[in-house]
């Protein structure tokens, strides 16, 4: 500990709001150079390359080959991709010193598609997975909660290649497996696997492994038992609307009344007898879509963006709704012109009868909408666009949904085409003939799985790792080691337990005890030998696991052999 690079602080970091933010900072693991931009410090690098072997071991023991790709790419790769343009500005861009566009890169799909086209050309050397253990940087608006959204980070992405789908589908699967063993060996405690949005990575299935903890900024939709799972984003119930029978559209007054809650007191009715009218655009060509959902509901965007095939939507603003003959906090679908709007009906104001929606006239609303009157003729997009509410019924069970919070520490995709046939990464089938790969990827950010595990394993005093990533698996904490030979008697168990293949960190400063606890809680490894005059007067060491609140004594001539054994036990859980 005399030579460990890397202080303890006894205050928390001001800007620091998670545990593992607090801790990572206050226990020595990484130094902040800038919003989103860490140091790591030795004892952060060592958990760190621990969680990078069992990544490897386990992408070995599926038939990966390591490689490694460049963090600053030409822009021309993200061109022939056609991300270039879709990203946002998220993706940092730069020019060269011969002014040639360059990124540094947030992923690295073009990357391997670019290195596969050069090396693999036959369905003889398909299939086939890549992957590296490399730098990334997003340029993220808003870092947040120390390691968990940061700007630069370290990630494994592998990548895989098939001749066909059911080959992909089949690794795919495989590669999920790896995943869980992944997250078990590292020692996070509840991971859970969701169906997720593949977003801008593209593809038809994608998964999400989620650490459940409180400070995610994931929600994970699930049933009691599990059975059910999915992210906001695409998550669904099993809601049941009522038609009842059609009475007659009326128009009426409604003077200044513009929000549902408005509209609901002023007519009597509740939200859920009301339709909402929200309006987005397309936020590259400005088209105007026209959403109408129930007024209990709100709108899921990702959802919507599938729906109507847009990358990117933003709200429109009130002179786009006036151009297609619709009334800002009046509007409705009734008389709209579908040639100027694309209109998208959601479930929920398709499936329920007699609503009261805007009458496209200032003050004024409808009652008594029915779509399949209403809208008979009118060419519009009816789907679920509806955001998942607590306690909606599941769609496989019927049980309440359950909302819980969770941390992203891995995800997959199947991408089938998206990159290989814009970027010309064909094999040559049995006859000859060319077609483009099939595409998998699968990614885990290291650092953020680091402050993962803090988030599941802690209390009020510091981490509980596990042993498998520990930074080191045994601490040696000298009480007065200039007195009653508990230096010498501490250098003898250091030499001996190392010799023995533990891993030590011995703690020969001479703090006091009290301060040297605290220090021992925050570094948080898993077992602790304590040598003062006290235990040795009994020729005894004091034997403790950090979380434990008990300690035990160990004769001083058994102790090595003790803690080898407990150490091997610890890591048994984890092969």
């Amino acid at each position: 500990m005399s030579k460990l690079v890397g202080r303890r602080i006894k205050e928390d970091p001001k800007d620091a709001k998670t545990v593992s933010h607090k801790f990572l900072v206050r226990g020595g693991y990484v130094r902040p150079v800038s919003a989103g931009i860490y140091s790591l410090l030795p004892l952060g690098k060592r958990i760190v390359e621990k969680i990078e072997a069992i990544i490897r071991e386990e992408m070995n023991r599926i038939e990966g080959q390591e490689v490694l790709m460049p963090v600053v790419l030409p822009a021309d790769l993200w061109k022939e991709s056609g991300r270039y343009e879709s990203v946002g500005a998220e993706l940092l861009r730069f020019r060269d010193r011969n002014g040639k566009p360059m990124i540094l890169a947030m992923t690295h799909e073009e990357g391997i598609v670019h290195l596969v086209r050069t090396e693999l050309n036959s369905y003889k050397q398909l299939p086939v997975m890549l992957y590296q253990i490399q730098t990334k940087y997003r340029d993220e608006a808003r870092p947040r909660a120390g390691l968990i959204r940061v700007r630069e980070f370290t990630m494994k992405d592998a990548y895989s290649f098939h001749t066909d789908q059911a080959d992909l589908e089949k690794y795919y699967y495989r590669c999920h497996e790896a995943y869980e063993r992944i997250f078990r060996r590292v020692g996070m405690k509840n991971v859970l696997s969701i169906e997720a949005n593949s977003g801008m990575m593209g593809g038809k299935v994608s998964h999400e492994f989620m650490a459940i903890c409180d400070c995610g900024e994931d929600t994970v939709i699930t049933n009691a038992d599990y059975s059910y799972r999915a992210n906001r984003e695409i998550a669904v119930a099993a809601w049941k609307f009522d038609k009842g029978e059609p009475l007659p559209l009326e128009k009426v007054s409604t003077p200044g009344t513009k929000t549902i809650e408005e509209v609901a007191n002023f007519l009597g009715v509740k939200p859920e007898e009301t339709g909402k009218a929200v309006f987005y655009q397309d936020a590259r060509t400005g088209e105007l879509i026209f959403v109408l959902i129930r007024g209990d509901f709100e709108v899921n965007e990702v959802k919507l963006a599938n729906a109507v095939k847009v990358p990117e939507l933003k709200f429109a603003d009130d002179s786009a709704i006036e151009a297609a003959g619709a009334v800002p906090g009046f509007a409705s679908p009734v008389g709209i012109d579908g040639r100027k709007v694309r209109i998208v009906i959601d479930r929920s104001a398709a499936e329920t009868g007699n609503l009261v929606v805007g009458a496209n006239e200032a003050d004024f609303h409808y009652r008594n909408f029915n779509f399949d009157r209403d809208m008979a003729g009118t060419e519009c997009i009816v789907t679920d666009i509806a955001c998942v509410r607590e306690g909606d019924p599941c769609p496989l069970t019927g049980q309440p949904l359950i909302f819980s919070r969770g941390i992203e520490v891995g995800n997959i995709f199947q991408l089938g085409t998206k990159y290989t046939e814009s970027m010309h990464c064909d094999y040559l089938d049995r006859d000859g003939k060319s077609h483009p790969m099939i595409m998998g990827c699968y990614g885990i950010g290291v650092g953020r799985a680091m402050a993962a595990v803090i988030e599941q394993s802690c209390d009020e005093y510091g981490p509980i790792w596990p042993m498998s990533i520990a930074p080191y698996q045994v601490e040696l904490c000298a009480i007065n080691p200039d007195k009653a030979g508990v230096g010498e008697a501490c250098e003898k168990l250091y030499a001996d337990l190392t010799a023995a293949g533990i891993e030590v960190l011995y703690d020969d400063r001479g703090e006091k005890a009290g301060s040297m606890f605290s220090d021992a809680d925050l570094i948080g490894i898993p077992l602790r030998l304590v040598v003062s005059p006290k235990t040795l007067a009994d020729n005894a060491v004091e034997f403790k696991v950090r979380g434990s609140r008990d300690a035990e004594k160990l004769e001083i001539s058994s102790a090595v052999a003790a803690v080898a054994a407990r150490v091997e036990a610890e890591m048994a859980q984890y092969r």
